[in-house]
């Protein structure tokens, strides 16, 4: 009898790929979901305990085909793990509608439809929702117009769940990563940026994939059975000292 499965989406890399890995390792199977087919493909080879489905998370449709494909497969659902998500960085006054609209449909719109498709069955198995923001969305910033504001709504959102799922021993939290090292950000960052980043971090340093992984398993676990409507800031203390360097503004 499987006595755990939980659904992670943007699976195929970074965040969505660690946690994958971290809940695996404490014996869940796990549903690798990704909009990217051939590079979840790669990332799930070899792993045992895995079902991969490839999803657009922003269609309905194909939101709830995902849930019911879960459903079938391992007739249950106890933890979802909202990760997939796009970032666009720009001025305001540069950022069209059709950037706003995309940001949005995945990073804001893809938590909603997710959730709402899996809540039956997190229902009956009284089970978990993480939501994976940023500190985007605790502090604004410059350039991140649509990014910030997508993930300050998806922790509002987290709350809304809490509230209205915890009469159902539902829990819903967030956790918010400050700076990753990612492969993404090691491309675009600048030693400048990185060495300002450093300095405004008072544990002076970039997290890891795994940290911020650690976090979200320990969310999905019965470790945390009483925590529910919380915004975990991963982010070696970065939002606890404010703006910082205007280098980060």
């Amino acid at each position: 009898m499987i006595e755990r499965v939980a659904i992670v989406t943007g699976a195929a890399r970074g965040i969505g790929l660690a946690t994958t890995h971290q809940l695996l390792s404490e014996g869940a199977h796990v549903v690798m979901v990704d909009n990217d087919q051939d590079e979840l493909e790669s990332a799930s080879r070899g792993l045992k305990n895995t079902l991969v489905l490839p999803c657009d998370i922003s269609i309905p449709e194909e939101v709830n085909a995902m849930i019911a494909e879960t459903e079938a497969r391992f007739e249950r659902i106890d933890s979802l793990v909202n990760n997939a998500g796009v970032a666009d960085f720009g001025p305001i006054e540069d950022t069209s509608f059709d950037t706003w609209r995309r940001v949005m449909a995945t990073n804001l719109d893809g938590v909603f439809l997710c959730s709402q498709a899996a809540i039956p069955a997190l229902k009956r198995s009284q089970g978990n929702i993480v939501n994976i923001a940023s500190i985007s969305g605790l502090r604004a910033s410059t350039l991140r117009t649509a990014y910030g504001t997508s993930k300050a709504a998806v922790i509002h959102l987290t709350q809304q769940q809490a509230a209205e799922l915890g009469e159902f021993n539902v829990r819903a939290n967030c956790v918010a990563p400050g700076p990753v090292r990612t492969k993404l950000s090691i491309a675009v960052h600048t030693q400048d940026i990185i060495d300002a980043y450093h300095d405004a971090i008072p544990l002076n340093r970039y997290g890891s994939e795994q940290e911020i992984a650690e976090a979200i398993t320990f969310l999905c676990s019965e470790k945390a059975s009483y925590i529910t409507g919380q915004v975990i800031a991963v982010d070696g203390g970065f939002e606890s000292t404010g703006v910082g360097l205007p280098s980060l503004r």
